[in-house]
């Protein structure tokens, strides 16, 4: 017995080490605040969160407003910006649980909690109504308020979008693996190496030259601002309502943007939104992954951009310069 009892101690006190040198602390966010706001950060106050927001492009024309996906920020919408601001108003905001947002208070990643960043932001501009513009869960959180406050959705543009059934995709992606089950969720909250975020964006995607250093930098950063890693656990393990049955009461131009090599969402469910959802239309990426927004900039702002000059009326649109 005492051989057993020192044996399990000192496996006790090798795991204990092991946590401690592997740990990875949570980032300042005086710091993060400073290097990922800036100048461009607008804040404002709801259900106890300060939602971090940037706006451009011109006062006066249409607003879109990008809602990225799990894990991710804002950020993810920079090329998107840069190449549709000057022809449209442009509102990118941190989800609840993301970026510089942080976590609900409440811990609610259902629609209704998600909903609060969307609807905190849209006021805050004293924007009436907008086309959201989505990717994964960003573009379940797009369609769901297509369905809950259709007044102020003017068109969507759903991008490898979340939120109906289907049969999972091998789980290649290893954060998301490990966010399966709730060991790897308590381990992510205090475990989160550099290397297993860049793994992880490298599953994402399929076009693996836009995985930068600095993206890498900025998901790992982001991602272990305080209480961000328990919200993503969160995020995991919430159940979120299946209303996909309602997808046919959406009365808004739609467009369905899909990368053909999506190992998160399959590609099959771009079909799935195109036949509920009426008048949709849908654009598949060759060799494009999880974030064609991202991997193929270029091509996805010059189809979002002739889908809106169909979708909103000529007068609504700036002409470009």
């Amino acid at each position: 017995m005492n051989t057993f009892l020192r044996g399990f101690g000192l496996v006790l006190v090798a795991l204990v080490a092991a946590f401690f040198l592997f740990r990875t602390p949570d980032t300042d966010p005086t710091a993060m605040h400073a290097k990922y706001g800036g100048d461009e950060a607008r804040y404002v106050e709801a259900a106890g969160m300060r939602i971090h927001y940037r706006v451009s492009g011109p006062q006066d024309a249409p607003v879109l407003v990008m809602i990225h996906g799990t894990a991710a920020s804002l950020h993810t919408w920079e090329p998107m910006r840069a190449g549709l601001e000057n022809r449209y108003r442009i509102i990118a905001y941190d989800q609840p649980g993301h970026g510089l947002t942080g976590k609900h208070p409440e811990r609610d990643y259902t629609y209704p909690g998600m909903e609060t960043g969307l609807a905190a932001v849209l006021n805050a501009e004293q924007v009436d109504q907008a086309v959201l513009i989505g990717n994964s869960m960003g573009g379940w959180v797009a369609w769901r308020a297509a369905l809950d406050m259709p007044e102020r959705v003017s068109a969507l543009v759903l991008i490898d979008t979340a939120g109906q059934p289907y049969e999972e995709a091998s789980a290649s992606n290893l954060g998301f693996r490990l966010m399966t089950s709730p060991l790897g969720r308590w381990a992510m909250k205090h475990i989160t190496p550099r290397a297993m975020i860049k793994a992880s964006l490298l599953d994402t995607v399929s076009v693996e030259t836009i995985v930068t250093e600095e993206m890498i930098d900025q998901y790992w950063e982001l991602l272990r601002c305080p209480g961000n890693r328990e919200a993503a656990g969160d995020q995991f393990s919430v159940q979120r309502e299946d209303v996909s049955a309602r997808l046919g009461e959406i009365d808004v131009p739609t467009l369905i943007l899909w990368g053909d090599e999506d190992q998160l969402i399959p590609v099959s469910s771009a079909a799935f939104f195109e036949a509920n959802i009426n008048g949709s239309e849908v654009i598949i990426y060759k060799g494009v992954g999880h974030l064609p927004m991202e991997e193929v900039a270029d091509e996805v702002i010059r189809d979002v951009g002739a889908f809106l000059e169909t979708a909103l009326a000529p007068e609504e649109i700036n002409p470009a310069p």
